[in-house]
């Protein structure tokens, strides 16, 4: 049997020998965080996205890649409460790839580094000499890598939900592949006011509630109830297993003292939608009432980059 993506994190992380005093946070969070001074400290995340799995050039316009390769990266800012401070971008192109369509990528690029602030700083372009076996034609791969800062908050970790949380999530869910996972807003703003409010853990849903959540319970060791009926379903997708397994959200998925909870929604000042769907109990079962009131275990059904395809 192959190992998953969380077993190999899990392993990776066991192997990690870092100094948690220079490096605060390590391998299993959106961002990994380096210890500058004694109060100074940088954060940094690295995507990469690829034609085929997270866009189609067959399909989407360059521009449109571009955008979304840095907005993946903003969300993982977003995710940990973090302020974007600059980023660098590298392309694998392919065969006769060409100026023209380089500049078009790099103006979707640029388009998210403007509206969130994080300036494009540099990169490193290469392209494939050789088309893949079986094929005339090569891929197309953007890799971001993103530094931030901590902004009023110490950045709010996966790992820190605690007993009597209310589990929340701001948008809706599902159906992102009909356009949403192209042209997402990665939440930013709310996540600084989020956990100025006192969020104890989050992050953004890219592989989906089911499998997100299930994050935050495996790293936080607690258990959780979710509520079919109260879960923000988008009028994209077609059922609630779509909302809870899709992914690509990009949404956030945060865990607050249910009073911390009752403030944060009095003076919030975003349209963006803000939903109490759950609670972190004791345990380390992952269950969901669904509504016709029985309880099942929600498994982690979303995205896995090592799931064998068929």
């Amino acid at each position: 049997m192959s190992a998953t993506e969380t077993q190999l994190v899990k392993y990776f992380a066991k192997k990690s020998k870092l100094s948690a005093a220079k490096f605060p946070i390590g391998i299993g969070d959106d961002m990994a965080q380096i210890k500058l001074r004694k109060k100074d400290s940088v954060l940094i995340t690295t995507d990469m996205l690829l034609d085929g799995t997270h866009f189609d050039t067959k399909k989407t316009t360059l521009e449109k890649i571009g955008y979304k390769s840095m907005a993946a990266s903003l969300s993982d800012c977003a995710a940990m409460a973090t302020i974007p401070l600059a980023a660098v971008v590298s392309v694998a192109l392919p065969r006769n790839f060409g100026a023209k369509n380089l500049k078009k990528l790099h103006a979707g690029i640029i388009s998210a580094a403007k509206k969130y602030n994080c300036p494009l700083i540099g990169g490193d372009m290469t392209s494939w000499n050789k088309p893949l076996a079986g094929s005339t034609s090569s891929l197309l791969a953007v890799s971001v890598s993103m530094l931030s800062t901590p902004g009023k908050t110490k950045p709010v970790r996966r790992s820190t939900a605690k007993v009597g949380d209310v589990i929340c999530v701001t948008g809706n869910l599902g159906g992102s592949l009909v356009k949403k996972h192209l042209e997402f807003q990665p939440r930013i703003k709310e996540a600084l006011a989020i956990a100025r409010a006192g969020a104890n853990s989050m992050m953004d849903i890219s592989d989906g509630l089911s499998t997100d959540l299930n994050h935050i319970c495996r790293l936080s060791k607690k258990g959780a109830i979710l509520d079919a009926a109260k879960i923000p379903v988008s009028k994209d997708a077609k059922t609630l297993q779509n909302a809870l397994n899709d992914g690509e959200d990009f949404e956030l998925l945060f865990t607050i003292p249910f009073k911390s909870f009752e403030r944060l929604k009095k003076n919030w000042k975003f349209k963006t939608r803000l939903t109490a769907i759950g609670k972190i109990i004791k345990g380390d079962s992952v269950k969901i009432k669904m509504q016709n009131d029985k309880i099942c275990d929600l498994l982690p059904g979303g995205y896995d980059h090592l799931r064998k395809t068929k």
